[in-house]
């Protein structure tokens, strides 16, 4: 049989382990949380804190205290497999598409340009790519990024043995766009050495001589250029097909300066 009580704290008969009016502690409680044994007439448990007498909100904090380090555990967990998967099929993804060299993302403002990937390329795509990607440059009056890959596409191209009349012209039009007249009129002279009508080599050597300053003998390879023309494209030669825009921009322009 209990023992009648009374409470500490309002002064009413109570029994059991809490005061009915209050709430209050009795001898012989404990903690719903920690099991702790509390002093009568304590408010909280000097444990863990938890009101005295607050069954009903004690249990869910207990469940959730006891939870939570398992819970942060598993979030690692599964944040750690995340990552390791990721890594995996960021390695082994879809292949980076080099068709067009142009479609890598952009550099931010003042950054270094970055250069096209031509890791699994032949020696002869590594060549075109880099040039391909050096008109781009050229033709946004991008100078300084020009600049940037000529040592690597002349170091491309100088790998390729022999050079085809085709990649000389590339060659000589990479010197050209950046500056070095030497290497542009080095590969015109080459050209034209082994075919002194050949189109490329005429319209690279114009250039070269503009470069320098030399109209006049400019002026003189526009008229061997317009001299030879239909006799030259005529022959059908794969390098005309795929200057073809080089070549009639050179014989317009040879054009107006007759004129």
């Amino acid at each position: 049989m209990t023992t009648p009580q009374t409470c500490p704290s309002c002064g009413v008969a109570a029994s059991g382990r809490f005061c009915f009016s209050c709430g209050t502690t009795l001898a012989g409680a404990s903690c719903a949380n920690c099991a702790a044994p509390l002093t009568a007439g304590a408010k909280f448990c000097h444990r863990c804190g938890t009101p005295a007498g607050d069954a009903a909100a004690a249990a869910p904090a207990r469940g959730f205290v006891a939870v939570m380090p398992w819970a942060v555990a598993a979030i690692a967990l599964l944040a750690l497999i995340a990552l390791v998967v990721g890594q995996r099929f960021g390695a082994r993804g879809t292949p980076v598409d080099n068709t067009n060299v142009d479609a890598a993302a952009a550099p931010p403002a003042g950054a270094m340009p970055r250069a096209p990937d031509i890791s699994q390329l032949t020696p002869e795509q590594r060549a075109e790519r880099l040039y391909d990607r050096i008109m781009t440059e050229s033709e946004a009056g991008k100078i300084e990024n020009v600049r940037t890959f000529m040592p690597m596409a002349i170091a491309a191209y100088e790998m390729l043995s022999p050079m085809t009349l085709d990649q000389r012209y590339d060659l000589g039009r990479i010197g050209e766009v950046g500056g070095d007249s030497t290497l542009a009129r080095a590969q015109a002279d080459t050209i034209l050495t082994a075919q002194p009508t050949h189109l490329l080599g005429l319209i690279l050597a114009a250039k070269a001589a503009r470069l320098e300053k030399n109209e006049k003998a400019a002026q003189s390879f526009d008229a061997r250029l317009m001299a030879a023309e239909s006799k030259e494209k005529a022959s059908g030669a794969g390098e005309y097909l795929l200057h073809k825009n080089d070549i009639e921009a050179a014989i317009s322009a040879a054009r107006s300066v007759k004129k």
